[in-house]
């Protein structure tokens, strides 16, 4: 009896301890460890209605997920069509996305919404991407359709930021006055879709929407429409050039893009004299361009008499002339470069004085040598189709300069001396014959001129005769 009692408190006490570190160790929370990301974004398992429901008559949307989810800035990326006075109140919330419609819904209308890219999973931020709802107040969900291109015709480019609208009042003024029945947002590429648009017809136009009223309100917004009202059920696809005023992308015309480097002939410790850079390329000069002096100020006083420009034995040139800009800071020689030739350029003390009565104060002779011819290349233009009433312009651009404009002609032509490297080449069809782009009128009902880029980009080769074909009818064909 005796034994039995001492091992009675081992018997009554283990399943307490065992139950105790049990307990302890199932409430704390182990994060799995490994296996892959989560990548999959929310599935839509339902709705109330359902999507596609007819004869709705309710103010209420609930759409419901496989998972938590988050409704990413839905004043913003909600579209709904068509354009409600107020608009819906959207939220979401656990598996769910509740829509409050503020409205009263117009009898026998399809109503769509289009979510875009706000639907994401709460933990890793998977998009649902390309997900809609449409339902109807009617008997039938419309089927209407509209898909198509925006283009900036001063460039060629596209601009994700406008919009396109369907607008169902055909007076002039409704774009700028009235909110217009349907809207969608471009894509990437600049193409939109309009879906379930009542069958009908509409005006259509592309708008740079700066105040968020969806009208052609503000000066400073761009505009592009389609001469005819468009008829949802038998026009499928269009093309919208966009306007405003002239985006001044275009540089003026240079042969050569320059880069100022400092003037070596001048010493850092003459901190109070007048110090000038040159535009030399490593003792270069480009036969294609201006030797350039630049002035950190403006120059007040100068005296060409005490610049000079000389040959190698110092004989001195008379075939060049010397400007000063309006900035009075540039000096340009202009000059019938030959190739591989020495010249010296001789600045003499007290040549110029500034506008702060700084002086250079010290004479000196700049050496230099024009490249030769066989470093650049030759480039030919191949006009195919070509149509006078166009007047088709070649703009030929590098990253960062326009190099080359020139209209092109029905016969070949050729540059003799091009300078080497990759460009791009737009097209502009200038039909007022001015030398540039031409912006619209959307009130006098005027179109802008169009330029097109060429896909294909040229690699000019130095010393190689390099050649551009332009097939007229293919630059129109892709504009279309």
């Amino acid at each position: 009896m005796k034994k039995l009692f001492q091992y009675c408190p081992v018997i009554i006490f283990a399943p307490i301890i065992f139950i105790s570190v049990f307990l302890s160790s199932c409430g704390q929370q182990i994060a799995p460890s490994g296996g892959p990301r989560d990548s999959i974004p929310p599935k839509f398992v339902g709705s109330i209605p359902p999507s596609g429901a007819v004869n709705f008559k309710g103010n209420r949307l609930v759409l419901t997920f496989d998972e938590f989810i988050t409704l990413d800035n839905p004043f913003e990326k909600l579209i709904y069509s068509p354009i409600p006075k107020k608009n819906p109140e959207a939220v979401g919330r656990l598996k769910n996305v509740n829509i409050e419609l503020k409205d009263s819904l117009e009898k026998n209308t399809t109503y769509f919404i289009d979510f875009s890219n706000s639907i994401k999973d709460i933990n890793e931020n998977n998009i649902l991407q390309k997900f809609s709802f449409v339902f109807s107040t009617g008997t039938y969900i419309d089927t209407g359709f509209l898909f198509g291109k925006t283009v900036i015709a001063e460039t060629g480019k596209t601009d994700s930021t406008l919009i396109v609208v369907l607008q169902n009042n055909f007076d002039d003024s409704a774009v700028a006055k009235k909110t217009p029945r349907y809207y969608t947002k471009l894509k990437g590429d600049g193409s939109y879709s309009f879906k379930y648009i009542k069958p009908g017809k509409y005006n259509l136009f592309a708008l740079k929407d700066e105040d968020g009223s969806k009208k052609y309100d503000q000066a400073n917004e761009m505009i592009g429409f389609i001469d005819r009202p468009v008829i949802i059920g038998e026009d499928t696809s269009f093309t919208i050039y966009a306007f405003g005023d002239s985006l001044d992308s275009k540089p003026k015309t240079v042969q050569k893009a320059e880069k100022i480097e400092p003037n070596k002939s001048t010493e850092r410790s003459e901190e109070k004299s007048l110090k000038f850079s040159n535009n030399l390329q490593v003792d270069k000069q480009d036969l294609l361009s201006e030797l350039k002096l630049v002035s950190t100020t403006p120059i007040k006083n100068f005296d060409t008499g005490k610049i000079r420009l000389s040959n190698e034995k110092f004989e001195q040139l008379n075939d060049y002339t010397i400007e000063i800009d309006s900035t009075k800071k540039i000096f340009t020689f202009k000059v019938p470069w030959k190739e591989n030739t020495v010249h010296k350029l001789i600045i003499e003390k007290d040549f110029a004085t500034d506008t702060a009565g700084l002086n250079y104060i010290k004479t000196d002779t700049l050496s230099f040598t024009t490249k030769k011819e066989s470093e650049y290349g030759s480039l030919s233009f191949n006009t195919k189709n070509f149509d006078s009433s166009l007047h088709p312009m070649i703009f030929i651009k590098s990253s960062i300069d326009l190099i080359l404009k020139k209209y092109l002609s029905v016969k070949n032509d050729k540059i003799k001396l091009f300078p080497p490297g990759e460009y791009s080449i737009e097209i502009l069809f200038d039909i007022d014959s001015n030398g540039k782009w031409t912006t619209g009128d959307y009130w006098k009902k005027r179109h802008p001129e169009r330029v097109i880029p060429r896909g294909e980009k040229i690699i000019v080769k130095p010393n190689f005769e390099n050649e551009i074909t332009i097939d007229i009818k293919e630059i129109q064909k892709g504009s279309n």
